[in-house]
This record gives structure tokens, C-alpha cells and sequence, in this order.
């Protein structure tokens, strides 16, 4: 699933509030062979149709689909959480979609998504929480750390909502945190090797 030259096996990104404007720009930099897959949930209102996916692939190098029930992650594509669904990685690595209780309040949820993903990739998991209100992403990003994972988030200082990354670095000791501006390049050094978490 990643190619020989990355140091992570799986980039997982989750934000709320603010975080379509930080997708467009984090995922509108990130080059189209970069080397792993991409798993991300964004908060989006379940009543509404989204678009997000054609959205964010307009403006990507890389391939953005609503992920689907039984899929295999694969390098070069952004599988996004449809709205409403809880979306998790079973142990083969195959994607899982759910309609299950909310977890934070929301569905999906960041919490849900990136304890499958350390479950399954462990040390090679880097988890990325961008803005968002409330405090989903904290757990998660916690259970990332305890698998031996790395954890960036978005600076609350600079995020548009700074609620997300606020709570994981209340609940754990982050491993690096970066700017909007900053976050794309940093997500591609640490996948590549150039930069140590």
C-alpha cells in the first residue's frame, strides 16, 4: 500500500469547522505520487447532499472518493467519510462504513477512524487533526501515540476553529504541530523521511 520510499504506511486526517477550506489546501498540495493512501473524516452535515469528494478531487493531484464498504486503501487516493457514517478500517484493511451511535456527538467520527487505523497499522499510522469545534480526534489521537504512531495537528493559535487540535494537545504531547500553510509540506516530509517527527 506504500511505496518503498515512505516512512508511514497511512496518512489519516480528521476536522470539523473550518476544515473544507484546510482539505482544499492541504490535499490541493500534496503531489500526485505521494507514496501512501489517505483516510479522512470531515464533519459535514448529514441532512445535506455533499459534493465534497468532486469538491476536493478538482482541486487535488490525487483521486477523492466517498469511501465505500469493502474497500481497499490504495496509495494516490483520498477515501473520504461519507456524511452520516462512521468510517473504520477492518483488520484486513479494508474500509467499514457504520450507521452506529454517534461517538462525540458526531458522525462520522475522527476518534472511531483513527483507533481502527493505529489498530491496524500501528507505528505506521501518521494522524493529522486540522480545525474543528469539540473535542473529536482526542482519543484517537491518543490511541495513535500508544500504538507507537505519530501525531501532527494544526496550530490552535492559527486554526480557524481551534477546538480539535486544542483537545488533543490538552489530552497527549503532540509530536509536531504546524500552520495551515505549513501542514502540507510537513505531511510530505514525514511521509518521505526528510523530517523527523
Amino acid at each position: 500500500m506504500r511505496g518503498p520510499d515512505a516512512a508511514y504506511e497511512i496518512v489519516a486526517i480528521g476536522s470539523s469547522a473550518g476544515g473544507v477550506k484546510a482539505l482544499i489546501e492541504i490535499l490541493g498540495a500534496l503531489p500526485a505520487d505521494f507514496p501512501v493512501p489517505v483516510v479522512a473524516v470531515q464533519h459535514l452535515d448529514p441532512r445535506r447532499h455533499t459534493i465534497l469528494a468532486e469538491l476536493l478531487g478538482r482541486r487535488s493531484y490525487l483521486r477523492v472518493k466517498l469511501a465505500e464498504a469493502g474497500d481497499a486503501v490504495e496509495r494516490g487516493v483520498v477515501h473520504l467519510a461519507p456524511p452520516d457514517r462512521h468510517l473504520t478500517l477492518a483488520s484486513d484493511g479494508r474500509l467499514r462504513l457504520s450507521s452506529g451511535e454517534q461517538v462525540n456527538f458526531v458522525r462520522p467520527s475522527v476518534d472511531l477512524l483513527f483507533e481502527s487505523v493505529a489498530a491496524v497499522y500501528g507505528p505506521g499510522t501518521l494522524a493529522c487533526v486540522l480545525t474543528g469545534t469539540g473535542s473529536d480526534g482526542a482519543a484517537g489521537a491518543v490511541a495513535v501515540k500508544e500504538r507507537g504512531g505519530t501525531v501532527v495537528i494544526e496550530d490552535p493559535e492559527t486554526a480557524e476553529f481551534k477546538g480539535m487540535p486544542a483537545a488533543v494537545a490538552k489530552a497527549m504531547t503532540v509530536d509536531l504541530t504546524f500552520s495551515l500553510e505549513e501542514m502540507a509540506g510537513a505531511l510530505i516530509g514525514l511521509v518521505k523521511g526528510t523530517r523527523s517527527p
